[in-house]
Parts: structure tokens; C-alpha cells; sequence
């Protein structure tokens, strides 16, 4: 009785949380194919709200910016990311701990101070060019996230399989790359996904550091007082979810083959 109590909660708090979350969300999308201007009223299907998107500049201007700013920032991120968590992973505990508390300063630092405090540094430096420092702004941003995606993999992983690999004739750089990282993939693309989703819908520190150049959620933000095609939140939600998705059923996926490995491992025992 207390079981089927427990599921019948759990399941209604889950359900509960999906309508709340998502309902929103899914209403937007259903009316961004209606021919009314008016939300609350369906009058036929359409795809003008998709054309009269791809025929405005302003807004293919801010998608083109808001794609090629995720992903440059994102592989960049990740892979200064790696390198980072590599080295953190090497060093001794004291200075590791140290070094990791401050690498978690730009998450828990309210993004309105991380704004200003790059637009600060920019105007301090004297760089000028938004879209530089829009691209700068989001790879500070991400770096964080990057690193504490792959920190979790390097601890999971083995040392023994670095020094096998250097006791094998491979040098320190051929040990990483042929050894250490792709033990450590998972974790990297999960980085990657992960900055890539930050980058595409952050607002707050763009809005500080682009300096002119607007992306999507500034785009949204500006035109909003004279009304928002409905079509540009199912263009933002849409990849957002679906990288989402791919990192959810990445890890239930590795959690799985995880467990099949620790009972083939206890039946031959």
C-alpha cells in the first residue's frame, strides 16, 4: 500500500511538473502555426509566421550570429575545457581543490556580474568589435560547465591505463591523446552539448558584451513591446530539447552498460 502511494505521488508531482514546465511552451508552438495574430484565437494552419521569420534580416542576422557564437564558443570551451580538467585531475589535492573552487566562481556568480564584469575587462582592454566580444563573453562562460562535465569521467577512469600506456614506449602527449581521451568522450560531448545549450540561449551576459551585435534572445528581448513572431521560441526550444534528449539518453545509455558490466564481472566471480 505504502509503494503504490509512493508511485502514485511520485508520478503525479512528475506529471504535474511536465504541464507546468512544458505546457507553456507547447501552447506557443501549436499557435506559431496559426494564421491569427491574436494567440488565443485559431483561425487555420499556416506557415506564414516560418516565412515572414526567414524574410526579416534582422532576425536571420541574429540567428546566423546566435549559431556561429554557440558553436565556435562551445568547441573552443571544450577543448580548453579538457585541458583543464586533465591538468586539475594531475595536480595534488590541496592545490586541485583550490584551483577547482575557483574554476566554479563563473557558475555560481549571478550572470548580471558576469556581464558587467566583461564588459568592464572589454572596455578596459580597449576591444571594441561586439562580435569578439560576444564570442570571448560565452567561452568564459561555458569553460566552467565544460570542466566539471569531464572532471567526473577522469576520476571514474583509471590511472594504471596512463602509465601502461607511457610504460609502452608513448610519450606523455600520445598517452592523452590515444589513452586518456577517449576514455573520457563521454564526458567531453557532454561538455560540448552542454556549452552549446548555454551559448544558445543565454541572454544576460550578451546583452553586456555584444556591443551592437544581437543575438536571438536580445532580438526577442528588443522586439517584444511590438510583438514576437511565435515561430522564433519553436526555432530556440526545438534544438534546445533535442540536445537535451541526446545527453539524457547518453547517460541512461552509459548507466546501463555501466550495470551489464558489473554483473558480467560478478558472474564470472
Amino acid at each position: 500500500m505504502v509503494k503504490r502511494l509512493k508511485k502514485f505521488f511520485s508520478g503525479t508531482y512528475l506529471g504535474l511538473m511536465l504541464v507546468f514546465l512544458y505546457a507553456p511552451i507547447l501552447i506557443l508552438i501549436v499557435f506559431s502555426f496559426n494564421q491569427s495574430k491574436t494567440l488565443g484565437n485559431w483561425t487555420g494552419f499556416t506557415f506564414d509566421w516560418y516565412v515572414q521569420l526567414f524574410r526579416t534580416p534582422e532576425i536571420t542576422d541574429a540567428l546566423a550570429v546566435t549559431l556561429s557564437v554557440a558553436a565556435i564558443s562551445s568547441i573552443v570551451s571544450t577543448v580548453l575545457g579538457t585541458l583543464a580538467a586533465i591538468g586539475l585531475h594531475a595536480m595534488k589535492r590541496r592545490d586541485r581543490v583550490l584551483l577547482e573552487n575557483i574554476s566554479q566562481l563563473p557558475m555560481v556568480n549571478p550572470d548580471l556580474v558576469t556581464g558587467i564584469s566583461l564588459m568592464l575587462l572589454f572596455l578596459f582592454v580597449g576591444l571594441r568589435d561586439g562580435y569578439s566580444r560576444l564570442l570571448i563573453a560565452h567561452i568564459t562562460f561555458n569553460l566552467p560547465y565544460v570542466i566539471f562535465s569531464v572532471l567526473p569521467k577522469l576520476r571514474q577512469s583509471s590511472d594504471m591505463l596512463y602509465e601502461a600506456a607511457l610504460d609502452l614506449g608513448c610519450t606523455p602527449m600520445q598517452a592523452i591523446q590515444k589513452v586518456v581521451i577517449p576514455d573520457i568522450m563521454p564526458g567531453i560531448v557532454s561538455g560540448l552539448i552542454m556549452a552549446f545549450t548555454l551559448s544558445l540561449d543565454d541572454f544576460v551576459i550578451s546583452f553586456f558584451a555584444g556591443n551592437g551585435v544581437d543575438n536571438l534572445s536580445m532580438y526577442i528581448y528588443a522586439s517584444a513591446r511590438r510583438g514576437v513572431n511565435p515561430a522564433l521560441s519553436t526555432i530556440i526550444f526545438v534544438p534546445v530539447v533535442t540536445l537535451l534528449l541526446i545527453v539524457n539518453l547518453k547517460s541512461i545509455r552509459e548507466e546501463r552498460n555501466a550495470e551489464l558490466q558489473l554483473k558480467k564481472v560478478g558472474m564470472k566471480r
